[in-house]
């Protein structure tokens, strides 16, 4: 399986080997501006307001926040989905996109001008909320938002005999996975999601990679992965921490193949001798 991170924009994708994908799934920015900790405790040094305004005060999460364009980012996905499939010829692609609630009509818009013109709301229920600062002032958010977005035919779709709701609960990682980035996605969560819409073997792409979570869920269930990440830092604590045992696993699997090559010449030069 290819598990690929690329330090660089999705915009350039011609410049890299990428096969079209089955699923496309990214978290897209969502252009919060220097208010997008404005909830979060980290706005503190330490959690608490006593301590005074930490570095995350009046900052955005990344560098791409605020010029983010979305009609660009369904361009990518158009070229770099496979095509439908004829009719009984197998399920046919889709991509998943993490929104803010307040986005989904532009996302659904963006993706009808594409071609992706159907659409499945899904909310993923915390036991939790980040906006700590403002739990005592208002109901605060514990839900997550994404639309699994296609051309005509439904998306490939594996529920094992189970009914899938268009909710799902928001599995929190391990201390196995590393916390690189500050909107990432469960690996547990992106699992299941793969799961749904893909086959092993299949090919799933992440235009906006962050930490590298959705690469290394994908290739863990043996789905070859692609993704895009233009902050340098992000790119480096991916490759370092988030998939350093994909990477290790593609090693091993490289050194078997080439001994059983080893072996198989060993073997034909002593048949002819």
């Amino acid at each position: 399986m290819k598990c690929e991170l690329y330090h660089d924009s999705f915009q350039n994708w011609k410049s890299y080997p990428i096969q079209k994908a089955q699923l496309i799934i990214a978290d897209i920015p969502y252009n919060l501006g220097d208010s997008a900790y404005g909830s979060n405790p980290m706005w503190y040094i330490g959690g608490d307001n006593r301590n005074g305004e930490s570095d995350k005060a009046k900052s955005s999460f990344f560098n791409s926040d605020g010029y983010f364009r979305i009609s660009e980012y369904f361009m990518f996905c158009s070229r770099l989905m496979k095509p439908e499939p004829k009719q009984g010829k197998g399920g046919a692609p889709c991509m998943i996109v993490f929104c803010a609630y307040q986005q989904q009509n532009d996302v659904i818009h963006w993706a009808a001008d594409a071609g992706f013109g159907k659409y499945i709301p899904l909310v993923f229920v915390k036991n939790y909320s980040p906006q700590v600062l403002k739990a005592n002032m208002k109901i605060v958010g514990a839900t997550e938002h994404a639309l699994v977005l296609y051309r005509d035919r439904l998306p490939k779709f594996n529920n094992y005999g189970k009914m899938i709701f268009n909710w799902m609960p928001w599995e929190r990682d391990g201390p196995n996975i590393p916390k690189i980035h500050p909107t990432q996605k469960p690996v547990k969560l992106l699992k299941r999601l793969i799961d749904i819409f893909t086959d092993p073997g299949d090919v799933v792409i992440d235009p906006c990679a962050g930490s590298g979570s959705t690469l290394r869920a994908a290739a863990e269930m043996r789905r070859h992965a692609y993704g895009f990440e233009i902050d340098r830092n992000f790119y480096k604590a991916a490759k370092e921490e988030m998939l350093d045992s994909i990477q290790m696993d593609q090693m091993n699997i490289l050194d078997l193949q080439t001994a059983a090559q080893r072996q198989t010449h060993q073997q034909m030069r002593m048949e002819v001798n």
